[in-house]
């Protein structure tokens, strides 16, 4: 049986990071969105790791805010900080996949973890914008019916690419539906948390 893996930092650690690095409260819920979406699928396909899933859900945009303007070296940043704070080296890769469509330098998806990272950061973004748009704000009356609508309308939330979402389906064997289907469910089960979800 395989070791569990570990962070090297604590969740605590970790928002506390997040939120150094990041001051709009926009990259903030986009980090813990998509680390209440890595849990969800942790709980399911590897429940003893869930708060290592986390974590990289939590931390994958932590150098975005102050490196915007550098895309081609988006978690090339982070990876010094974390290695500073004592980070895994585990968590530092896992975090630099979902960046290796923008580095080709960097390691791409292999475990099943940082396929779902892959696929899920932009398409949480998709949702939340579509979220945001109705009348409830909530995703709990969110359908995929209206996911794949807004999926299709290139012009809505733009900057959400509907290339990696697709990739990131591929990768895992899901055709889109499926992929949508999940990542709603997944951000259903921890809304509550949240009024509304930022992509």
């Amino acid at each position: 049986m395989a070791e569990p893996l570990t962070a090297g930092i604590t969740r605590d650690r970790a928002f506390e990071l997040l939120n150094e690095h990041n001051k709009d409260p926009f990259h903030i819920t986009h980090g813990e969105t998509v680390e209440g979406t890595m849990r969800y699928f942790a709980r399911e396909f590897d429940p003893e790791n869930e708060e290592f899933w986390g974590i990289v859900g939590l931390l994958h945009d932590l150098d975005w805010e102050e490196h915007e303007d550098d895309p081609m070296n988006h978690t090339i940043y982070a990876a010094k900080i974390l290695k500073d704070e004592g980070a895994s080296p585990e968590l530092i890769r896992a975090i630099q996949t979902h960046t290796s469509d923008f580095n080709t330098s960097l390691p791409k998806p292999e475990l099943q973890m940082e396929k779902i990272l892959f696929a899920c950061d932009e398409l949480t973004g998709l949702i939340g914008a579509a979220v945001i748009m109705r009348p409830s704000k909530s995703v709990m009356d969110f359908t995929t019916k209206s996911l794949k609508k807004k999926f299709k309308d290139k012009r809505f939330a733009a900057g959400c690419s509907r290339d990696v979402i697709s990739q990131g389906a591929e990768m895992l064997g899901w055709e889109l539906p499926e992929l949508f289907d999940r990542t709603i469910a997944a951000m259903q089960s921890f809304a509550p948390d949240h009024d509304t979800f930022q992509a």
